[in-house]
């Protein structure tokens, strides 16, 4: 557990904050932010559009940290989910004297001089979803994100499962330097690859995309004459596009070619319903409430875990996507 800094001013934000809630009865509501006059000024340096995943998960947090709940929430998303616009983002939050960061890098590596620069300034950093690399936890105060070692370990132990007697395999993976996509990679291969059934075909970016997905997995099943049982694809869009690539090879999905993917949108939970997916698991996207009660907590002097992981669950049944679909939020 950790403490962080403090500037004199915040606290003093939320010391009204905590009188406040006090005379108004005693209610208990962590989720509330500055009071009176002040507010707490947040820049979240964002990714953007990148797929239906990252489109609820940051609506939920724009939704969550609101003028009502006392935030003035600065929303700055990557131009074309690039870095250079991020950095150049973050570095304008610390210039402006914000009281907190969030941060979902779109890469991993070359963040350790903009963390340090918040750092000397007193602005804590709280990493949303993604890590960054090396992992160094002196730079930011804590991530919020579901354990992506965890989800992807739970899709290689349903393969293995699924595949008793082997099959052959295939990865759709996100971009290339994204800590999610290497935390997905390790789940994946510190199960699947103990087994010598489940043979490796490849791996290749398709950029979180269904058509970059589908593109790509056609050419996969040309070069091994169809002869795939079985993709792995790191997030929805690309299992959808590896589906609509099985039917177009005149192959059936959930039959010939089975398809687990990552992040339980309701497009893939209506895929499983249908058959036309095999597995899914859930990446939870809806923290913003958990992400606004450890704002609070840290402007608070209050100490936090270094890594708060998001609850999810996991879809492996027509019938398991059938009984979500009709509560699902994304």
């Amino acid at each position: 557990m950790r403490t962080t800094p403090r500037v004199t001013r915040t606290l003093a934000v939320v010391g009204a904050l905590t009188l406040g809630l006090a005379a108004c009865g005693g209610d208990d509501d962590s989720s509330a932010g500055g009071s009176g006059d002040e507010t707490i000024t947040v820049g979240f340096v964002a990714v953007g559009p990148e797929g239906g995943w990252r489109q609820a998960n940051e609506a939920n947090v724009q939704d969550t940290f609101t003028e009502e709940a006392g935030f003035d929430l600065r929303y700055a998303p990557a131009t074309n989910l690039d870095q250079r616009s991020q950095i150049d983002a973050f570095t304008s939050f610390v210039d402006e004297g914000v009281d907190v960061i969030l941060l979902s890098a779109t890469e991993g590596a070359g963040w350790e001089d903009s963390l340090r620069r918040a750092q000397e300034a007193e602005i804590p950093v709280i990493l949303i979803d993604r890590g960054i690399e090396p992992d160094d936890t002196d730079l930011y105060v804590t991530r919020i994100a579901p354990d992506n070692f965890e989800v992807s370990t739970a899709v290689a132990e349903w393969a293995v499962s699924e595949f008793p007697d082997g099959a052959n395999y295939f990865v759709l993976e996100g971009p290339a330097g994204v800590s999610v996509v290497n935390e997905r990679n390790r789940g994946w291969d510190d199960t699947v690859g103990a087994v010598p059934g489940l043979v490796k075909t490849g791996a290749q970016t398709a950029n979180w995309s269904t058509e970059e997905a589908k593109s790509v997995f056609e050419t996969v099943l040309r070069a091994n004459n169809n002869d795939i049982q079985l993709v792995f694809a790191q997030n929805d869009e690309m299992g959808l596009g590896a589906a609509i690539a099985v039917e177009e090879a005149g192959l059936t999905p959930g039959v010939d070619v089975k398809i687990a993917t990552i992040d339980g949108t309701r497009p893939a939970l209506e895929a499983l319903a249908e058959g036309r997916l095999s597995f899914v698991a859930e990446y939870n996207p809806l923290f913003g409430e958990t992400a606004l009660e450890v704002v609070n907590q840290v402007l608070a002097g209050e100490e936090v875990e270094p890594y708060i992981v998001v609850p999810s669950e996991v879809f492996d049944s027509p019938e398991a996507a059938t009984e979500a679909l009709p509560t699902r939020q994304y």
